[in-house]
Order: structure tokens, then C-alpha cells, then sequence
């Protein structure tokens, strides 16, 4: 079982169409369902963080084969592909599995959808994992003009507070 987070708003499509690979994208992007909660929903807020319209997600559930080849590995590194069961079983048993990520090179049909349903909106990690706690960096790569508290945050980072 794997989860992809999307738009509330896309949900409706999303059960009847299933799950398209969009634009600039490799594949499906998703998470094995865990008994850590955290580590299932990890990518939520910094997915949040750049979303476009709603800012709602939900958490759509569904079912590959085990012998799938899929990609695996964490987002700043080089995937390896391995088969559905193998990603998730690295995941499950990985030192840090924040940052790791699923990819499905191709759409999820709506037979495959197991359930879709609303999380709550503060889980996971924005920025990069790890981030708590450090200093933010005010350059306009990593704060784009617009974004929450930009104008606050590159003042400080302007002055090296």
C-alpha cells in the first residue's frame, strides 16, 4: 500500500480518472504506508509550502504489485530501481527515511485507488529534513519573494541576525 499526496480540490478527477503523471514529472511520487505516521506524510508541508490554489491536501491510498519496478531513493540523490516491495521494505527499515521517496513511472489507473482521505496539514518537514532549528537562508533562491514571512526573514539574513 502507498500514499501520494495531492490538492484536495483534485480528488473528485483523481477518483475517477485515477492518478496522471503531470507535467515535467517522472512518474507518480509516493510513500509506503507505515506505522510511522510522520515518516508515510513526511512530504506534506513542504508540498503545502509550494502549492498553487488549494491548500489542503488529502492522502490518496492505493495498491501496486509487489514485483513492480519503481524508483527509490532519497529526493537530492540518484534513484535505483528496485521492485515495489524492495523500496518499501528500505524505506521501513532505513536509518533516516526522511528525505526517501517513491516514484511510479506511470499513471495509477482508478482500480488501483484503495481510498482517499483528508490528514491533518502539519506533519513533515519544510525546507529540507532537518531544517528545524537552523538559520533560514534569506537569498532569493531559497526565499522567493512572496512566500510567508520573506520580507522578515531576508531583513534578518540582510543583517546577520
Amino acid at each position: 500500500m502507498l500514499v501520494h499526496l495531492t490538492n484536495e480540490d483534485e480528488t473528485g478527477s483523481i477518483r475517477r480518472s485515477g492518478i496522471r503523471i503531470g507535467k515535467f514529472r517522472d512518474g507518480v511520487y509516493a510513500m509506503p504506508v507505515l506505522e510511522n505516521f510522520v515518516v508515510s506524510n513526511q512530504w506534506l508541508r513542504e508540498l503545502k509550502r509550494g502549492a498553487t490554489g488549494s491548500r489542503t491536501l488529502s492522502a490518496v491510498h492505493f495498491r501496486i504489485p509487489d514485483t513492480e519496478i519503481v524508483l527509490m531513493g532519497h529526493y537530492s540523490q540518484e534513484h535505483v530501481e528496485v521492485t515495489a516491495a524492495e523500496a518499501a521494505g528500505a524505506i521501513m527499515h532505513a536509518e533516516d527515511p526522511l528525505g526517501m521517496e517513491i516514484i511510479i513511472p506511470r499513471p495509477i489507473s482508478p482500480k488501483e485507488i484503495h481510498k482517499i482521505r483528508g490528514v491533518p496539514q502539519v506533519v513533515g518537514w519544510r525546507y529540507f529534513p532537518g531544517a528545524n532549528g537552523r538559520k533560514v537562508c534569506g537569498c532569493p533562491a531559497c526565499l522567493p519573494p512572496g512566500t510567508y514571512k520573506s520580507r522578515v526573514l531576508r531583513q534578518r539574513y540582510d543583517n546577520g541576525a
